[in-house]
C-alpha cells in the first residue's frame, strides 16, 4: 500500500486522525479513504481514545435525556448500548464473539484461528455477546440507582468514559513486541504503530481527562474513584491482551474488538461497585 499521506485529509490538522478512526472503525458518514497504509493507521490508532469519548458523550447524552424524562434506568441503559453498537455496525461485539468462539473451541492456535475467520457464529459467540450486554446494561442500572435521585448528569458522565477506555487499551495491542497473529489482516496493518511516547501521552491526557470528570460529578472522591476505575480497567485490559498472546500467539482484528468490550465493560461494572460503596 502507498506510504503517501492522504490528501484531502491533510487541512484537518490535529482532527484528521480522529476523521480516519471514524471512517475506519464505525458506520457513521466519514470521508471515503483510499490509501489505508501504515502511517494513516498510527494516525487513526492514535486518536482511537479520543473517538470512543466522542462516541461516549453521545451514549451519556442519551443516558442523561432517558433518566431526566423519567423513564427508567433500563431503557437508558439499553438506548446507550444500542447507539454504541449501531454506530460501529456491531464491529467491536463481532470480535467478542468470534474470539470467544476461537477461545472456546481449546484447540491450537492455528485451527483457533481458522475458527474466529468464519462468518458463522457459535454457541460461545452468542453467549458472550448476550453477555457482555446484560452486564454493561446492568452497570448503567446500578449506578442510575447509586447516584442519587436527580444525578442522572453524573451517571452520563460515567457512561461517556466507558469507550474512551475500551478504545484506549488498544494502544497496549498495537505496541512494538505485540506480535500479529494473522500476517495480512488488519491485525497486521495496525501491529507495532503505536510508540512508547505516542501511549503515554494519550493515557496521560485521558487520565486527565478522567479525574476532572470525576472531580465535577462528585468532587476528589469521585476524582479517585473514577481514576482508579480508570487505570484498574486498563490493567484488566493488559491482562487480557497478555492472555489473548499466549493463547493466540499475536492480535487479529477480532482482539481488538475483545479487547475493547473487555475493558469498556470492567470500567463500568467497577465504577458501579465502587460508587455504590463509597455513596
Amino acid at each position: 500500500m502507498s506510504e503517501q499521506p492522504h490528501p484531502d485529509l491533510s487541512k484537518l490538522g490535529p482532527l484528521r486522525g480522529i476523521v480516519e478512526a471514524l471512517s475506519l472503525f464505525t458506520i457513521l458518514p466519514g470521508p471515503y479513504l483510499t490509501d489505508i497504509d501504515r502511517r494513516l493507521a498510527r494516525r487513526a490508532i492514535t486518536a482511537f481514545p479520543w473517538l470512543g469519548l466522542c462516541l461516549g458523550v453521545v451514549a451519556g447524552g442519551i443516558v442523561a435525556l432517558v433518566l431526566g424524562l423519567g423513564a427508567g434506568s433500563w431503557l437508558a441503559g439499553v438506548l446507550a448500548l444500542c447507539w454504541l453498537a449501531g454506530a460501529t455496525g456491531g464491529f467491536h461485539l463481532d470480535g467478542v464473539a468470534d474470539t470467544a468462539d476461537g477461545l472456546g473451541s481449546r484447540a491450537a492456535p492455528d485451527k483457533a484461528l481458522e475458527i474466529m475467520k468464519r462468518s458463522d457464529i457459535g454457541p460461545m459467540g452468542v453467549i458472550s455477546i448476550l453477555l457482555v450486554l446484560l452486564v454493561d446494561a446492568a452497570a448503567v442500572v446500578s449506578l442510575a440507582g447509586t447516584t442519587g435521585s436527580g444525578a442522572w448528569w453524573r451517571v452520563a458522565v460515567l457512561v461517556a468514559l466507558g469507550p474512551a477506555m475500551g478504545r484506549a487499551a488498544i494502544l497496549f495491542a498495537t505496541m512494538a513486541g505485540v506480535p500479529c497473529a494473522r500476517p495480512g489482516g488488519f491485525g497486521s496493518l495496525v501491529a507495532g504503530v503505536t510508540t512508547p511516547t505516542s501511549a503515554s501521552i494519550n493515557l496521560t491526557a485521558l487520565g486527565c481527562v478522567c479525574a476532572l470528570a470525576g472531580w465535577v460529578a462528585g468532587g476528589w472522591v469521585w476524582c479517585l474513584v473514577v481514576f482508579g476505575c480508570a487505570a484498574a480497567s486498563l490493567l484488566t485490559a493488559r491482562g487480557w491482551i497478555h492472555h489473548l498472546v499466549r493463547r493466540l500467539s499475536g492480535m487479529t482484528g477480532d482482539t481488538f474488538g475483545s479487547i475493547n468490550e473487555v475493558t469498556q465493560m470492567t470500567f463500568w461494572v467497577l465504577t458501579a461497585l465502587i460508587v455504590a460503596a463509597v455513596s
